[in-house]
């Protein structure tokens, strides 16, 4: 059975300030698992989250210079999504047929974007907004951004300036957020929070409550 494919267009996985350099992450999108991982460089990568191996996920292994390894058995891929070095046959010509599925990998507004190979263009890039969270939501993705549009975040007070597209944006008592989502599966999803001017530690409480108020009407 085929992997689930990424959906087309560019989609917000992550916060860029989540994924340091030299580490990874699992992300799961639209049922696609995906290992975004940071090369010592900085450089953000977007991949299947397979070692083609035996299959292990490779957000599971580490990061060596502009290399991710496999935990299992050490198989190193570059940054092509290739395999270089398999440390059980040292001095082994790597067949270049050895790879990862490879997507592209982005950032722009303090996310980390992913989109299939050969997706043009870029994501877009919204000035004055900082990185607040990521909210991981046992609902499906419409029925939390309905809510959100219609009520916002619980104690910030009434909503306007609702805009939708791949941000939705709104003012909720005083503050200005945009929030990207993307479907982890049919009933969960994750929203990426960003607010206007700094990222106030005290919003969090609000985005806490958004959850409880909606997982607790599924």
């Amino acid at each position: 059975m085929s992997a689930p494919a990424v959906p087309p267009g560019w989609t917000a996985v992550a916060l860029a300030r989540d994924i340091d350099a030299g580490t990874s992450a699992g992300v799961v999108l639209g049922g696609a698992e995906i290992v975004v991982w940071r090369d010592t460089g900085g450089r953000v990568h977007a991949w299947e989250d397979r070692c083609p191996h035996r299959g292990m996920k490779l957000s599971f292994g580490f990061v060596r210079g502009d290399r991710i390894a496999c935990l299992y058995h050490g198989w190193e891929y570059d940054g092509t999504a290739t395999c270089r070095y398999i440390p059980a046959h040292p001095d082994l010509a790597v067949p270049a047929s050895i790879r990862v599925e490879r997507y592209r990998a982005a950032e722009a507004s303090g996310l980390i974007w992913v989109a299939a190979e050969g997706t043009g263009g870029a994501p877009p890039e919204v000035a004055g907004l900082v990185a607040l969270r990521s909210l991981f939501v046992d609902a499906a993705a419409g029925d939390a951004l309905a809510r959100l549009a219609a009520e916002g975040f619980p104690g910030l007070g009434p909503v306007s300036g609702v805009e939708q597209g791949l941000f939705l944006r709104f003012t909720q008592g005083g503050t200005a957020f945009a929030v990207a989502c993307h479907a982890v599966g049919p009933g969960a999803c994750a929203l990426h929070v960003l607010v206007a001017g700094a990222a106030d530690a005290a919003l969090i409480p609000a985005t806490a409550a958004f959850r409880r108020a909606v997982e607790g009407a599924a």
